[in-house]
């Protein structure tokens, strides 16, 4: 066994996105990409000698092969340890719990998250820091620096280890422990929840239906909900992750987790539903018959917080991305504490998180999460709503419409348009960037334009500055339409249009979402130009 140095050229475009390196899976296979991208976050590190490293990802495929070309490049680095879950599995927040338990130096997330896996999908690869968060800007630009310039990399020529059984074994002088990637997670969870409670609501005839959508999250569904908190055997499904997820979509929304939608709409449904994504981060609320908004998700949770061992102290604030509804906002305001605004992608969150700012944090796009780790969080929202549910004795419709009762309800919807042509999705921004300045004082239909903008953001912590993160425009009531590509596609651009719309009046507060935001929907393709532009007369997925 010997390290070896072996002469590399650079690829272009290995600049990581809003979370991480993703692309298709046979670019990862081509010679020695993976390889430049991980030597070149080695590099950027610095000296490793000594460390720990945690690794994991979500088991789609090509992570088994990346799994071990990683390890065998962290003994060539001189990596001390390194903590890889049984099979290569770890969730993303499973990663952020280990590294932070065990005081690693950052850990390796194998994952394109809610994006489709198999031979033909893809994959993706991104760092955490010590603090358990994704890599900040800073860091993952360094990062595509070095591997502009990437002439070599160092990767150890010992045999594949078996990353199957656990226990301990070694590449040259790197110790590689294979660990149970539940049980650390598991800990965490018990600390933060009511298990008594939440097992005692199963104990009373309570039924639940969780999607694993064939992905990561469904081994830790299967040990806490069924092993640990006593829910009937079969109340996960889907729950083996598979390198394709079974041939679907691994994104938790009402189009994509079709079988639970039909399952929670049956008239004998089960009292609550769930699902998670790819690598364990996102989640999707369901009730009989009633789906929850991400945006409505957060502001139930934040306003309901102490029934939560973890949260019984308080929360520090609340923080959410741009595009996610204001309905957050209002319980902080009730709270006396602040509302953090930021731009999409969690790493944003991660300066409050460690400044001790915020409290619970959360993006539309299905992700929610707190200070217990620095990811979002799928499966721990799902636990939350439980610990909820067992205490209050009410279903998930009563609580939230209660929930709209006091505070009002933000009808809320996202339009997206996949694969739509980068050139067109670019020259479509540009072009209502040119409007901003005219916008502002405009009848738009019933509406008037307070404000327009290409929003900015400066951290409150560590000031640094984000700039073109969404352009937004803001009517006299409240109301909002916000376009923003989308940074986790692998082909073409993903144009999202967020649409938000405040109702005070109770009786108004049942209407079908599309027909409430009715009005804003013709305003965004008169403004946007959408159909001109993309060629689409309607969005490929609406949520």
């Amino acid at each position: 066994m010997s390290i070896q140095t072996v002469a590399t050229k650079a690829f272009p475009g290995q600049r990581p996105g809003t979370s991480g390196l993703r692309k298709k899976v046979t670019i990862f296979q081509q010679p020695s990409y993976l390889e430049n991208f991980v030597q070149s976050v080695f590099d950027t590190l610095g000296d490793c000698a000594g460390k720990t490293l945690v690794l994991g990802g979500d088991g789609r495929f090509h992570n088994r092969e990346a799994v071990q070309t990683i390890l065998h490049m962290a003994a060539a680095h001189g990596y001390a340890k390194v903590l890889v879950g049984q099979g290569g599995i770890l969730s993303t927040p499973a990663v952020s719990c280990v590294i932070r338990k065990h005081g690693a130096l950052g850990g390796i997330v194998l994952s394109a998250s809610h994006n489709p896996g198999g031979p033909d999908g893809d994959f993706g690869i991104k760092y955490n820091i010590a603090a358990g968060g994704p890599a900040p800007e800073s860091v993952t630009e360094a990062i595509f620096h070095r591997t502009e310039s990437i002439r070599q990399y160092r990767i150890s020529d010992a045999p594949a280890i078996d990353i199957d059984r656990l226990g301990v074994s070694r590449i040259e002088q790197m110790e590689v422990e294979v660990i149970d990637p539940v049980a650390d997670y598991a800990e965490l969870m018990r600390r933060l929840f009511d298990f008594d409670a939440i097992k005692a609501l199963f104990g009373r005839g309570f039924r639940m239906c969780f999607d694993g959508m064939h992905a990561v999250s469904g081994p830790y569904a299967k040990t806490i909900l069924e092993g640990m908190l006593g829910a009937p055997a079969g109340t996960v499904i889907n729950g083996v992750p598979l390198e394709d997820f079974g041939g679907h979509h691994p994104d938790p929304n009402p189009v994509n987790a079709a079988q639970l939608i039909a399952i929670m709409a049956a008239d004998d449904a089960p009292d609550f539903g769930a699902a998670s994504d790819g690598d364990g981060d996102r989640n999707m609320i369901v009730g009989r018959k009633f789906d929850v908004t991400p945006s409505d998700s957060l502001a139930v949770l934040a306003a309901n917080a102490a029934v939560a061992p973890g949260y019984r102290a308080g929360l520090k604030g609340i923080a959410r991305s741009m595009p996610t509804s204001r309905a957050a906002d209002r319980v902080a305001d009730a709270l006396g504490i602040p509302c953090y605004e930021t731009p999409t992608g969690w790493k944003f969150f991660g300066t409050l998180l460690d400044a001790g700012k915020a409290t619970l944090c959360g993006e539309e796009s299905y992700g929610t999460g707190s200070d217990h780790i620095r990811e979002k969080d799928g499966l721990w929202a799902v636990l939350f709503w439980l610990n909820l549910l067992a205490a209050s004795g009410k279903s998930v419709e009563q609580l939230v419409g209660e929930h709209w009762a006091r505070f009002g309800r933000n009808y809320y919807s996202r339009h997206d348009y996949e694969g739509v042509e980068a050139a067109a999705a670019n020259e479509l921004m540009a072009s209502l960037r040119i409007k901003l300045a005219t916008l502002a004082g405009q009848d738009l239909g019933h509406y008037v334009v307070d404000f327009a903008d290409d929003f900015d953001y400066t951290d409150p912590v560590d000031g640094s500055h984000a700039t073109q993160q969404g352009i937004r425009i803001v009517m006299t009531d409240g109301s909002r339409i916000v376009y923003r590509l989308s940074g986790t596609g692998t082909e073409g651009a993903t144009l999202r249009v967020y649409l938000e719309r405040y109702e005070a009046d109770p009786a108004y507060h049942h209407l079908p979402t599309q027909q409430a935001l009715s009005a804003l929907i013709l305003i965004a393709e008169q403004v946007g130009g959408i159909t001109g532009w993309t060629g689409r007369a309607r969005p490929t997925v609406t949520t």
